[in-house]
């Protein structure tokens, strides 16, 4: 028998015996008129089954005036109703109209990210990582300073972007399979991909220590941040690799769908105009507005952006998530709330939502605002001010520029990293010895002392001028008592404000996101914050205050606690939580500092002297009243 199937197979030569089979690569088409199927005629369409192979059933679909718009609705019922009888042939039309509006399987490239397991991501998503100005980001830390305190967030910017376009794509593709009646295109998904990629191109040394602390002291005359510097890193990075043609290539059309790009990372382009525009986006008409809260999401903060560096910055951090994408994936679709489509979720999910706003809020308070991660920030950033005119980087056209001038020109910025720290750490310059010695103390773990941390009652407007007052009335606010014989001065202290919020100042998020029920998943509701639960937050931000003092000696750190205590009193704000400890002698002369637990059981003495107050006073009058 083993015989009798030799003689049946074909004989191969050794050469052939032993050939690789050859890698099947799809045919980009030249124009890639099929990614914008929805706007053809019917002769577009009857075009497209020539090119397809299916030009006998041309005069069919001509007689039923099929436009690209119906593609989309045509079934298989719909195909035999028209006069396809033959079921190989259906399948067939159908099988070719698919391609309309799903990826093709060209050669893509796989990631094996340690966050979301292996990401595979289109050709040209990979040409454009393989770039320059992308590589750059291999060397931007996500997390800037905090690095310093969690030894397990070394994670750069490079594999978060990797991973909100792997989101960006998986949210846009779970709509349109959903959904077929949203006339998502392959454009489309594809530019929401690239824009989830490129989202953070713009982000300088230290990630938001760079646009967040060092520019606007730097240059405190703009209005600065990293979304602007990744439009303008973007066009270089097109520019710089020819990618226009390719993108073409992809089925792309320029140069609608790079404004569509740089709006999903930064919203309208042009607001110059002075009125607000009825829809205020080139990039895609309002009947695709949904797109838009996919990467950067506006309304709510509910985006990709965020579920890749929750998951991505609690694994390195060593911080529990508790709020999972995935599921969040399967409930998502798009309803229309005032003449708009949004992006909604089901009723159930709102519990959720304040799960995932509560743990943005744990991670700033338990990292991200760190103290000793902030002081650390605090030292880069005047390291790099003492540094900045001395830090030379070449530019366009052979110009050169300083760390604060590099984001002016895009040839500059590109070379500007992280790198830029080990530079001045390991520069023998004498104009760079203050900047060296900042950055020396931090490596050596010499850093200035935190006094301690307190909030106003309300929220106040600082400016960089209130900040200087209160480094002055610091180091005038005396203690009347237990005053030690040092003398501070204001440049001793350094006052940090923080704000903490749930993402949109003091807003609730959530009153911006819609939902559905399980009844109608078509119409849009809204849930309020009293229909959830009593145990929800009642404020949505707070403002703190940390001060800290550069010198470090201990008899200087004991004395600036104390300041610190008294100028609490002096500006009426809340006392410190550990004021009782370092200023034992001040807290007891401010009342409203005896008793902060307001509404809480308390068994201290004066609590109990007040109850013995009242109700001998409510003893009294009735014994009145009865007479």
């Amino acid at each position: 028998m083993a015989s009798r199937k030799r003689v049946l197979e074909p004989a191969l030569s050794m050469d052939e015996e032993f050939k690789t089979p050859e890698k099947k690569v799809s045919v980009v088409r030249g124009s890639q008129p099929d990614s914008d199927f929805m706007r053809w005629g019917v002769g577009e369409t009857c075009q497209y089954l020539q090119r397809e192979g299916l030009g006998e059933w041309k005069d069919t679909f001509r007689a039923e005036k099929i436009t690209g718009v119906g593609l989309r609705y045509l079934k298989d019922a719909d195909l035999e109703k028209i006069g396809i009888k033959g079921l190989g042939d259906r399948l067939r039309i159908l099988h070719s109209l698919g391609k309309l509006w799903q990826i093709e399987a060209e050669p893509s490239k796989v990631f094996n990210d340690p966050i979301h397991g292996h990401v595979e991501l289109p050709p040209l998503l990979i040409k454009i990582i393989d770039t320059p100005q992308f590589q750059r980001l291999r060397n931007i830390k996500q997390l800037g300073g905090t690095y310093y305190v969690f030894p397990g967030a070394s994670h750069n910017r490079f594999e978060h972007s990797i991973g909100v376009g792997h989101l960006a794509g998986q949210l846009v593709q779970t709509l349109n399979e959903k959904q077929p009646e949203l006339l998502i295109s392959r454009r489309d998904i594809l530019c929401v991909q690239i824009a989830g990629l490129c989202h953070d191109l713009g982000h300088g040394p230290f990630s938001h220590l760079f646009d967040g602390m060092f520019i606007p002291k730097a240059r405190p005359g703009i209005k600065w941040k990293h979304e602007a510097a990744s439009l303008k890193m973007f066009d270089y990075l097109v520019d710089d690799n020819t990618l226009r043609p390719v993108m073409e290539q992809h089925g792309l059309v320029l140069p609608e769908d790079l404004d569509f790009i740089k709006e999903q990372i930064a919203g309208p382009l042009d607001n110059s105009s002075g009125r607000k525009e009825k829809w205020p986006y080139k990039g895609r008409p309002k009947d695709k507005s949904f797109l838009y809260e996919i990467v950067a999401n506006k309304r709510n903060g509910i985006d990709v952006d965020k579920w890749d560096y929750f998951a991505r910055d609690c694994y390195h951090l060593g911080i529990q998530n508790n709020f999972d994408y995935r599921r969040f994936l399967k409930f998502a679709r798009v309803c229309e709330v005032d003449g708009q489509k949004h992006i909604c979720t089901r009723d159930k999910e709102v519990g959720n939502l304040y799960d995932m706003f509560h743990t943005r809020n744990c991670l700033h308070r338990r990292a991200y605002q760190h103290k000793v991660g902030n002081i650390i920030e605090t030292m880069i950033t005047e390291a790099f001010l003492k540094a900045d005119p001395h830090i030379t980087i070449q530019g366009s056209q052979g110009r050169i520029f300083t760390l604060s001038t590099a984001i002016d020109d895009m040839v500059a910025y590109t070379k500007l990293t992280d790198n830029v720290f080990e530079q001045i750490l390991n520069s023998s310059s004498q104009e760079l010895a203050e900047a060296r010695q900042i950055l020396h103390n931090i490596i050596c773990r010499h850093l200035y002392k935190c006094l301690g941390q307190t909030q106003p009652d309300k929220a106040l407007t600082v400016i960089q001028e209130t900040i200087h007052s209160w480094g002055a009335d610091l180091a005038k606010s005396t203690p009347q008592s237990g005053s030690l014989d040092v003398v501070l001065q204001p440049e001793d202290f350094v006052v940090s404000v923080i704000v903490m919020d749930y993402g949109m100042k003091e807003k609730n998020p959530i009153n911006n996101v819609r939902f559905y029920c399980k009844e109608d998943p078509t119409k849009a509701i809204k849930i309020c914050k009293n229909q959830v639960s009593k145990l929800l937050p009642e404020h949505f931000a707070e403002q703190l205050i940390r001060v800290y003092c550069k010198k470090t000696d201990e008899r200087t750190v004991e004395a600036a606690k104390k300041h610190f205590v008294q100028w609490c009193m002096d500006m009426n704000f809340s006392k410190p939580q550990d004021g009782d400890i370092i200023a034992p002698e001040l807290t007891p002369l401010k009342l409203s500092w005896r008793n902060n637990n307001e509404g809480e059981d308390s068994d201290d003495s004066s609590s109990k002297e007040t109850k013995v107050l009242v109700n001998g006073l409510k003893k009294a009058k009735t014994q009145l009243n009865f007479k």
